[in-house]
């Protein structure tokens, strides 16, 4: 039962401001702007999260620079992620103390998202955060972290193991390929980095991988099979480089698919999947509740990333403009997570 002082706690958040990064729409693209707002203002939901962090990925900042139309509806509090504690909920399985994590169904896309000091949701759309995670590491991970934990999930349950030879991993340096690389050394894969920023050769060895390699230009080979030298792969580019991974995977290999950062057309053969039996898996990290509740639980175990501290960078609120420059620039490596006062 609700005592006066629980009453006067809502009301107070009820008329509380608070601050979010809000995007518009101007001149057909997102434009987005720090703003005050007050729980009466986000979209509806039974509960009610205090932003502790909340994770920056490559889908936030093509929406925050109007790079790409990304946003379905306008207003919309940018961020596709947050981890904070409940302080309202409805629901008997969400109880107000709970650390927690939110992220996909529509959040920061159809659905105000993280990028603000409360988040109100939908229950069923809340994980709790597994034993075995803070609420710090569980944001340094976050979207891009469940990405890369799903592409090393279903790889296996395709076949893929260490003994079967190296792993190539593209667009080394960004967010998910990074925790990609972390994790599945710590499995024993032997890893090989595709990146064009060889100054980065240090930080991606320190992940975990044991070769730094240049991606192909566009222009290079277009022989529809090429010398076999991956047993797996972790895709983080498509176009071009999709191919040319797809056409160098071994016999029985897998290769897990999530990002179109080289392209989003695929211009090959079939021969890699007739002639070789390469499996090539599509990884959508909005996954359902019971599946992704799996994967939370493997990145609190065998799939925890232990270099977090090398890969994440904490920002304000007030630094996501020039870090979504970054970003869309190529000019960041890792994660970046937006740390919210306490």
């Amino acid at each position: 039962m609700m005592g006066a002082s629980d009453h006067n706690e809502q009301e107070d958040r009820t008329m509380t401001t608070f601050s979010a990064y809000r995007l518009e729409e101007r001149e057909g693209k997102s434009v987005g702007a720090i703003t005050r707002m007050r729980l009466a203002d986000l979209d509806e939901g039974g509960v009610v999260i205090r932003s502790v962090y909340a994770g920056v990925n490559y889908k936030d900042a093509l929406a925050g620079t109007g790079a790409a139309p990304i946003i379905r509806r306008f207003p919309c509090v940018g961020g596709i992620e947050a981890v904070g504690v409940v302080v309202e909920s409805d629901s008997d399985g969400v109880r107000e103390g709970d650390e927690v994590i939110v992220h996909g169904r529509g959040i920061g896309v159809s659905h105000d998202g993280g990028f603000s000091e409360y988040v109100r949701v939908p229950a069923d759309w809340v994980t709790h955060l597994p034993r075995g995670l803070d609420m710090h590491e569980a944001a340094a991970i976050g979207v891009a972290g469940h990405t890369a934990a799903v592409a090393v999930d279903l790889m296996e349950l395709n076949g893929l193991k260490p003994s079967r030879g190296p792993v190539v991993v593209t667009g080394a340096t960004g967010g998910v390929a990074s925790l990609a690389i972390d994790m599945m050394s710590g499995l024993g894969y032997e890893l090989v980095a595709v990146s064009r920023k060889l100054d980065q050769r240090d930080y991606l060895t320190a992940l975990g991988a044991t070769d730094v390699i240049q991606p192909p230009s566009p222009e290079e080979s277009g022989r529809p099979l090429e010398s076999a030298e991956w047993a797996g792969a972790v895709d983080a580019a498509g176009g071009h480089l999709l191919s040319w991974v797809l056409r160098k995977t071994r016999p029985g290999g897998t290769v897990a698919c999530f990002g179109n950062a080289a392209g989003i057309k695929l211009d090959m053969t079939v021969l890699p999947f007739i002639l070789r039996g390469v499996r090539l898996l599509g990884v959508n990290a909005d996954t359902e509740p019971a599946y992704r509740l799996h994967i939370w639980n493997r990145l609190a175990t065998d799939l925890k990333p232990t270099r977090l501290e090398a890969i994440t960078r904490d920002i304000t609120l007030d630094e996501l403009p020039a870090t979504f420059e970054r970003m869309v620039e190529g000019r960041t490596t890792g994660r970046h997570v937006v740390r919210f006062a306490d």
